[in-house]
């Protein structure tokens, strides 16, 4: 796991050491562990080490093979052992551990071909001297970041957006993002980010750029792949089945030459995570695994209870942080740094904290439960699809299971399941709430949300529309972010994309059954869990302590919101400050965070 970073320049003139080693070393806190640089004819790679496979000298990037490939990699591949040893057969030879290594072993032998032979996350850039190009690639489900910015004179990307900007003449705010997210609560579903000229480079995709003619062509490599065949799976086999995948997914991300532990919040998806790893990793190293849990300082938000119940159970030895309402004051400007670009949720600040004390800990790589209520239903939300699924006859009676089984009421249920199928209802509802300048939210387009509504008649379809574009895009930068700025790894056993596909395509009565949301889940780790969290109907994930919070911000985020420039073009500003001590937390902090962000970074509009 890595910062990298690399610059083209398009008048053919060598790039500067001073040059490549000014973004690199803005992303030190992403490899601690080591730098390195490679200059070609008429540009230069650039890396920062987090040393966690071959911790030798051996793992130094860039890397180069055969004297003619040299990449500068940030990632992890978990079946690198078993390409090596199919590379290996085919006359292929090694001299490190790492799977650095393999991944440019593997382009030698598949060439671009062999994005699809890794299961990993990954971001990297390859320089092949023979043809004069530079191959870059970025992992199926977007787990490891990758920006760039394309201009006349330069072609420059990095780990992360800071390294662009400090390319850029002038720092502009994208206004189409920032008007989407205020008005939709949606950001991070395309390649735009918040900054104008920076761009995301598309998950699952794989692109060549040409270094004689400049030209850079990206292509998909991978669709979510649905397997029909798995609707039919009785319950019992499909249980079976998942149980047998994700256990998998999780020994393969175990590998490690440092030391693992594990991201406990006490939900379902972090106690499966954490269990089946606490049970894998002391069968192998002896030793207790660790986990750590944020505890909130609100007692309706304090999970910890569930967190130390998991941890008993599975033998897994809990480390708590409890951050308090200082902390969060001081640290708003460090996270705004970090995150980049807004972010929806104080709740940010609990991960923080959780990564900042695995560091102190010397645990270098954390499990996490990421994606697993967007690969089985973990939503309430997505009852409103469900029910689509079902008869007449089964509709009343999911219903009033649902209304039971989960945090909402009768009257919620329904409502979710009007609101969410219906784009008329949806406008209506953010338009109405949203205090932006009528032109500019009467102007705006809504075709995210009406794609996201569509998405909604099917179960797949919905899942798919989820990971690939409107909730699991954000999530995954906010937890790379989180835990590089501490210099942690985190993997991720839900986004093995065996899981994923598998998850995806089984049935939808598998998934919500009786009114449980990820019911085959709570089935498959019933007996590796204590029942009161296997069975939790309350479902929160490190949420922070927000009304205390912001009550204890609320003249900080007032001034912030009065003097931000950009507010005072889009927004009813005057409206807004009445207003702002009446609004929903989670609408005041959208407010308050354009500002923030645009004040950390100097964005003009």
């Amino acid at each position: 796991m890595c910062g990298i970073s690399g610059i083209v320049d398009k008048k053919n003139r060598p790039v500067t050491a001073a040059a490549i080693r000014r973004i690199t070393d803005l992303v030190a806190h992403r490899g601690p562990d080591g730098e390195g640089y490679y200059f070609g004819q008429n540009f230069a790679f650039g890396h920062r080490r987090l040393s966690i496979l071959d911790v030798s000298d051996h793992g130094h990037q860039p890397m180069s093979y055969e004297g003619r490939y040299w990449i500068t990699y940030n990632g992890e591949i978990y079946n690198y052992l078993e390409l090596r040893t199919e590379l290996e057969e085919l006359g292929y030879t090694f001299a490190s551990g790492t799977d650095t290594e393999v991944v440019l072993a593997a382009y030698s032998h598949w060439g671009a071909a062999c994005c699809a032979r890794f299961n990993g996350m990954w971001a990297f850039a390859l320089y092949d001297s023979a043809e004069q190009r530079i191959f870059l690639a970025r992992d199926r489900f977007g787990v490891k970041p990758l920006y760039y910015a394309d201009s006349a004179d330069q072609f420059v990307f990095g780990s992360e957006i800071k390294q662009l900007l400090a390319v850029q003449s002038a720092v502009r705010a994208n206004r189409r993002v920032i008007v989407e997210s205020l008005l939709t609560s949606i950001d991070g579903h395309g390649t735009d980010t918040f900054f104008d000229g920076v761009t995301s480079f598309p998950r699952a995709h794989h692109a060549t750029y040409d270094l004689r003619t400049h030209r850079l062509t990206a292509e998909c490599y991978y669709q979510l792949n649905l397997q029909p065949a798995l609707r039919s799976l009785s319950f019992p086999d499909a249980v079976g089945q998942f149980r047998q995948l994700f256990e998998d997914a999780v020994r393969v991300r175990l590998r490690s030459d440092v030391r693992v532990g594990t991201c406990l919040s006490g939900g379902l998806d972090s106690s499966a995570t954490s269990a089946l790893a606490s049970r894998l990793y002391h069968a192998k190293a002896g030793d207790r695994f660790i986990g750590i849990h944020a505890r909130s300082i609100d007692v309706e938000r304090d999970e910890s209870s569930f967190a130390l119940a998991a941890a008993a159970h599975a033998g897994i030895e809990l480390h708590v942080v409890e951050p308090q309402t200082v902390d969060f004051l001081t640290t708003i400007d460090e996270l705004v740094d970090t995150q980049e670009e807004p972010f929806g949720s104080p709740s940010m600040f609990m991960g923080w904290h959780v990564f900042k004390k695995a560091r102190e800990l010397g645990c270098k790589v954390m499990l996490n439960g990421q994606g697993g209520d967007e690969v089985l239903l973990g939503y309430e939300r997505y009852f409103a699809t469900f029910l689509r699924s079902v008869s007449r006859f089964r509709f009343l009676l999911e219903v009033l299971a649902q209304s039971k089984n989960s945090r909402l009421s009768l009257a919620e249920v329904l409502g979710y399941n009007f609101y969410f199928t219906s784009p008329t209802l949806r406008i209506r509802r953010l338009k109405q709430r949203s205090l932006l300048r009528p032109q500019i939210k009467d102007s705006y387009d809504f075709d995210i949300v009406r794609k996201s509504v569509q998405s909604f008649r099917s179960l797949e379809e919905m899942q798919v529309f989820e990971i690939s574009t409107v909730q699991l895009p954000h999530l995954l930068r906010y937890e790379d972010r989180n835990s590089m700025r501490h210099s942690i790894e985190t993997r991720l056993p839900f986004l093995d994309y065996r899981v994923v596909e598998f998850g995806v395509s089984v049935a939808g009565a598998h998934k919500i059954k009786d009114g449980w949301t990820k019911y085959i889940l709570r089935k498959a780790m019933d007996h590796d869990l204590p029942p009161a969290v296997t069975w939790r109907k309350d479902k929160m994930g490190f949420e922070a302590p927000e009304r205390t919070w912001l009550a204890s911000a609320i003249d900080l985020m007032k001034r912030a919101v009065a003097e931000s420039e950009i507010l005072g073009e889009i927004a009813q500003r005057e409206r807004l400050l009445e207003r702002f001590d009446r609004l929903p937390l989670q609408r005041r902090w959208s407010y308050f965070m354009i500002a923030a962000w645009e004040r950390r970074f100097g964005v003009v509009w």
